[in-house]
């Protein structure tokens, strides 16, 4: 079977968030199981593309409202990836350092849609599937259905992954004439609320719908930024398949990044000569237990409410343990933490950057994680801390309620709370303190994380499986 997957971002190419991961793991996965998986991505400015060679294998244009625009096709010439590689470059439209939060990311988006359906309407063969994730390509379905010059496509099943609901690439009706010529009859179909809804058109559009957790599938029921009786209405074509993680990137024995590798038979000296190297960079003490959050510091993670629940945790716990912060994000929260640095010199630290191999080191290094989050479709950052011994400490919702069990149910490894709030934050980092002083109890919590297999192999699988459903 091929699969195409198109998505806006890829690790290692370029990364925001979670959808990088997913996407440069999957294919790979799916590889290894007999298939051929390929990648589309927007060819963003960063570091992957000027370090890797390339070969252009089309070009083409199309009309989008008033503007005539060309594109170029790229493929990286190695396979360096695990899979093939291919990047859509649009002058002035694709060619930025970053992949998101530009004035005109909805002509950004859906310049990359249409360069990528009409390069793909040029295909000699076809993919057996095409995949497509989040609102960045969920009009893809729709353009091959119901686009008059594509809809040779139409017998083409696709499947759409929603990483995150939150977001769904609204635009206003105006902005309609930017597809090619399409079938008007078929207006309700792009239309949620009285705007072009990209997400809720891909829901629509596409022959099957999953999301990155089945816990965060049902929640979208209840919840889903103003979709869920569209979710409800097709539950019938939707799923959850949990994500996995790549063990060839993230594994404490081979990692690059850190100190010292290891694994469980050694953990406690391997995670003990990373977390001496964390606290002497840092200032802390190695008696007290380490306590970190990595990720974006926004509403959505709950990283609003860090700086006032790790104040009172000091406070509750006598500074009984160490924290250390690493994201950015929305200003006022990056504001908020770094204004709490002073007050606790020699106890927490807030680095307000993206960066890679910090985070491995931290992983391999800490205690505990902190995952407050108030939406969290899978989470991927719970099950990487596992891989290396740290346990994590979350809120039950979406992925997070799928993935970690309470240290104080049968068999449990984690530490989790039920709500958002700076009281629960507070009360299970006390929690964490007093589980760091039952030495015995947390090196059997470490090695029985250790010992889950979240890898991609399962996962992968369950996409094979969810193609067969639809691949005619």
């Amino acid at each position: 079977m091929e699969i195409l997957h198109v998505s806006a971002e890829c690790y290692p190419v370029a990364k925001a968030g979670g959808l990088a991961d997913v996407v440069g793991a999957l294919p790979k996965y799916q590889q290894s199981l007999g298939h051929t998986a390929k990648v589309v991505m927007p060819m963003h400015r960063t570091k992957f593309l000027y370090n890797n060679e390339w070969e252009v294998v089309h070009k083409g244009s199309f009309r989008m409202g008033e503007m005539y625009l060309d594109f170029t096709i790229i493929k990286e010439k190695t396979n360096k990836l695990g899979f093939d590689l291919y990047c859509v470059d649009i002058y002035g439209l694709l060619d930025r350092e970053r992949i998101y939060s530009y004035d005109d990311d909805t002509e950004r988006f859906t310049a990359f849609q249409i360069a990528v359906t009409e390069w793909l309407s040029k295909w000699e063969h076809h993919p057996n599937v095409v995949h497509v994730h989040d609102h960045h390509t969920a009009l893809i379905p729709f353009m091959m259905q119901y686009c008059f010059g594509y809809r040779h496509l139409s017998r083409i099943p696709t499947v759409l992954t929603i990483h995150n609901a939150q977001y769904q690439g609204w635009m206003g009706w105006d902005k309609a004439t930017y597809l090619p010529a399409w079938d008007t009859w078929r207006w309700g179909l792009l239309d949620w609320s009285n705007t072009v809804n990209p997400l809720a058109c891909g829901i629509k559009c596409a022959d099957k719908v999953n999301t990155v957790s089945p816990g965060y599938m049902e929640e979208l029921k209840r919840e889903a930024n103003g979709l869920e009786s569209l979710f409800n209405f097709e539950s019938g074509k939707c799923t959850g398949i949990l994500n996995g993680i790549d063990y060839s990137v993230w594994d404490p024995a081979t990692d690059t990044y850190i100190l010292d590798n290891f694994t469980v038979k050694d953990l406690k000296h391997g995670k003990g000569l990373n977390k001496k190297k964390l606290c002497d960079d840092l200032g802390f003490d190695m008696q007290y237990p380490l306590i970190i959050f990595i990720g974006r510091l926004v509403h959505e993670k709950a990283a609003d409410l860090l700086a006032e629940a790790i104040s009172k945790a000091f406070e509750q716990t006598g500074h009984a343990f160490s924290c250390m912060i690493l994201g950015s994000g929305e200003k006022e929260v990056e504001n908020g933490l770094q204004r709490i640095q002073n007050d606790f010199i020699g106890y927490y630290h807030s680095q307000i950057e993206y960066n890679e191999k910090l985070s491995h080191q931290m992983y391999a290094g800490a205690d505990f994680i902190l995952m407050p989050s108030r939406v969290e479709p899978c989470g991927l950052n719970q099950m990487y801390a596992m891989r290396y011994g740290t346990v994590p400490v979350v809120r039950r919702t979406g992925g997070l309620k799928d993935t970690v069990i309470d240290f104080g149910e049968e068999n449990g490894y984690g530490i989790c709370f039920d709500k958002a709030s700076v009281e629960d934050i507070v009360y299970s980092i006390t929690r964490a303190v007093e589980l760091y002083k039952d030495k015995t109890k947390l090196d059997e919590i470490r090695q029985r994380m250790m010992n889950i297999n979240n890898s991609w192999e399962t996962s992968a699988g369950k996409y094979i499986e969810l193609y067969d459903s639809i691949y005619k």
